[in-house]
């Protein structure tokens, strides 16, 4: 089997290669011209990794006919919320232009590729507390320019297996964290605060944005294994909730990073790291992706959050050389 990983060197496609080599799949993955490759450069000698530029047809026509993959996993995306209301032109760009050049390359060189349409929970935006857990049929109201941008992407995913019949699957994956999760986000970047203040004697504060939003949070590798198994399993055009079901407040998972360490620390808030408009309450339901490939998660976020502050110790320590 060989597949194909957009956005390979990122968070996501570096622990779905992991997992993908696990399974003795053939694994090639497109990079953009000026992204690094540390994350998987312990796995580099067993990838085929082609640069690509994804807003630029050719670019993408010429990766697809090279690799002529069997089965796809787009994940190349913008992911960054707070960085989509700055640019939000070009998040949307960046990521709906992007998937219809690859859908276009498909559908040209190898229309019986199966393809996976990564998704976001950010695509519910607001949700009433009535509505919880969210489950597929919910109504869409996303609450930021990169929520749209998905919704968008989700929605392409559809029209294409419709009007030409490709086998795509699209997701809606609920927050995921885990080792090489970047900084930018909020509970990797209270891991990097922690690690610092214990490893280079840092002011013993850390700086946050909203704690009180409640979060449905994964282990970064339950979420790729979803993927794999949705794309042998999963029905051509149907969406499914990658999610535990079980939400967290920001502030606790942050407590419970704090209990992991000895230090003592003044919390502060810092109003750049506010979004606009932010999603409050998030928990979804996953009946449907259980139902289709007996998926359930198998890591405890406990156990997540643990990973990833020993990822930044390492990290601080001796960058590069964490890959768990």
């Amino acid at each position: 089997m060989r597949a194909l990983v957009t956005g390979i060197t990122g968070f996501v496609g570096s622990h779905l290669a992991e997992y993908l080599l696990s399974q003795g799949v053939e694994v090639w993955g497109s990079y953009r011209p000026q992204s690094r490759t540390i994350y998987v450069d312990h796995i580099v000698s067993q990838l085929h990794l082609v640069e690509c530029d994804l807003r630029n047809a050719a670019s993408v026509t010429k990766m697809v006919e090279r690799g002529k993959p069997e089965r796809i996993f787009h994940l190349a995306a913008q992911t960054f919320v707070p960085a989509s209301f700055d640019h939000p032109a070009e998040s949307f760009t960046t990521n709906v232009v992007s998937q219809i050049n690859l859908l276009e390359a498909v559908l040209r060189v190898c229309p019986d590729a199966r393809t996976l349409v990564s998704g976001s929970s950010e695509e519910y935006g607001r949700v009433l507390p009535e509505e919880l857990p969210v489950k597929e049929t919910n109504p869409l109201r996303p609450l930021s320019p990169y929520a749209v941008s998905k919704v968008a992407q989700d929605l392409l995913g559809y029209q294409y297996h419709q009007s030409h019949g490709l086998h795509i699957v699209r997701t809606r994956a609920f927050n995921h964290e885990g080792p090489r999760r970047a900084e930018a986000f909020a509970l990797s970047s209270f891991a990097k605060q922690i690690a610092e203040i214990e490893l280079r004697g840092h002011e013993p504060t850390i700086m946050v944005g909203n704690l009180d939003a409640k979060r449905d949070f994964l282990d970064v590798r339950d979420v790729v294994r979803a993927y794999g198994l949705l794309l042998e399993l999963g029905v051509p055009g149907e969406v499914y909730n990658v999610a535990s079901g079980r939400m967290w407040r920001i502030g606790d998972a942050l407590d419970h990073l704090l209990t992991l360490s000895k230090v003592r620390v003044e919390v502060r808030q810092d109003p750049a790291r506010l979004r606009p408009s932010d999603v409050q309450l998030l928990q979804g339901d996953a009946h449907k992706l259980h139902e289709a490939t007996s998926w359930s998660p198998s890591i405890p976020f406990e156990d997540t959050l643990h990973s990833l502050l020993d990822y930044w110790r390492q990290e601080i320590k001796a960058p590069g050389n964490f890959h768990a």
